[in-house]
């Protein structure tokens, strides 16, 4: 029965998500399947076996480390040591790593160990860290030093990640360790980020792009509560954090802008967010409970994601799989899951044209069925995260 092993930082919020859900195709294939995630993160249901890593003490040790000294994913090594202990204890056919980033894994001692060993190895790329100094999304940012050597970095006084600069001694230390592993297949989970990764110091790596899915059981129109309840238009943003790069400030100018027909509620707030909401936003804190969700994308009118730096947000799939069209920003891979019968895109930061694309939906309302049928064909969780399956049992073939 072959074993694997995936390693990201959590299991309950969008990667761990898309985590449990290939440990579960895993499953259902007849392998065994671990999952180790940081210890500081939210524990869950999983039909997989679950493995802590490290505690809170280390992430927020590491944490310091990072701000202080620009060394994310270079501390921890405690924890990675002993991490590197159960992978040797369990003998995984696969390891499959996500997000080994946000201070809780040491990534030197990790591929240092995977180097020495024929386990095969595949990297879902969810962002851009691991191909640059130390950026998520500096192609979002304008910055394209990563294609040959990171340094100097330009985002530093602009964006910090620390008080100091060490893009250049990271650069090269994540070139020589990944591509030291003779057995890496890189997943981006977007054709965007699939162009970006060919132009970093991973071009000529097997890469091999998988599009996330979500379940389209439980993702769902509700027939019986989809029908209007009011007069005002209905305008819905959900995402497991706001922040400026996520759009929040955008959703307020947007406020000032739509009148007062147009109603907003943004989901995934913290409670400190809430209390500084501006009039006219209802304002709902994260939540794990997917029936509200599924109940609030079924009884909008419109999602928006005005989103600065994202490579390919669930959420989308989440709302047109609900039959709700999506207005997002040309920003990453967030276009690519919608066309023009189920959303419109608008130019990144262009709030008044976003408006606009609102108050045409309302005017001229997109199928909702084209929507369902759309995330049906394309995102299907039980297609998309079975082909994870499939690239595993090719890799061991091999």
């Amino acid at each position: 029965m072959p074993k694997l092993f995936q390693i990201n930082v959590c299991v309950n919020l969008s990667t761990g998500k898309i985590a449990q859900s290939i440990g579960e195709a895993a499953l259902s294939h007849g392998w065994e399947s671990w999952i180790a995630y940081s210890s500081r993160q939210a524990n869950v249901p999983s039909l997989s076996q679950l493995i802590k890593v490290g505690s809170k003490f280390d992430s927020y040790s590491h944490y310091i480390e990072n701000y202080l000294l620009d060394r994310e994913g270079l501390g921890s090594k405690r924890a990675t040591h002993k991490l590197v202990e159960e992978i040797k204890r369990v003998k995984p056919d696969i390891v499959h790593l996500h997000n080994i980033h946000d201070h809780w894994l040491n990534y030197c001692i990790l591929f240092e160990y995977l180097n020495q060993t024929n386990i095969k190895v595949v990297w879902t790329f969810h962002d851009c860290w691991a191909f640059t100094g130390h950026c998520f999304h500096p192609v979002l940012k304008g910055c394209e030093k990563w294609k040959s050597q990171c340094e100097k970095c330009p985002l530093q006084k602009i964006d910090p990640v620390s008080f100091v600069d060490r893009s250049n001694y990271n650069f090269n230390l994540k070139k020589r360790l990944y591509l030291g592993n003779r057995n890496l297949t890189i997943v981006p989970c977007s054709n965007w980020l699939e162009g970006f990764v060919n132009d970093s110091f991973f071009k000529g790596s097997n890469i091999q792009v998988i599009h996330n899915g979500i379940d389209l059981d439980v993702f769902k129109p509700l027939e019986a509560i989809n029908k209007k309840q009011s007069t005002r238009f209905k305008v819905l943003g959900v995402s497991n954090v706001w922040c400026r790069e996520k759009g929040l400030e955008d959703v307020y100018r947007l406020r000032e802008i739509l009148p007062e027909t147009y109603e907003i509620t943004l989901v995934g707030l913290t409670y400190e967010q809430i209390k500084m909401m501006p009039k006219g936003i209802n304002a709902i804190p994260r939540t794990q409970n997917v029936e509200q969700l599924v109940e609030l994308y079924s009884t909008s009118d419109v999602f928006i994601n005005p989103t600065y730096a994202d490579t390919f947000p669930t959420v989308n799939i989440e709302s047109i799989a609900c039959g709700l069209p999506v207005v997002t920003y040309q920003t990453g891979g967030s276009p690519e899951i919608i066309d023009d019968r189920t959303g419109i895109v608008v130019e990144q930061g262009n709030i008044k044209e976003m408006a606009n694309a609102i108050i045409k939906l309302k005017n001229y309302p997109l199928d909702r069925y084209a929507c369902r049928n759309r995330a049906v064909s394309l995102f299907d969780k039980n297609v998309q995260f079975d082909k994870y399956i499939s690239l595993y049992n090719e890799l061991l073939s091999r």
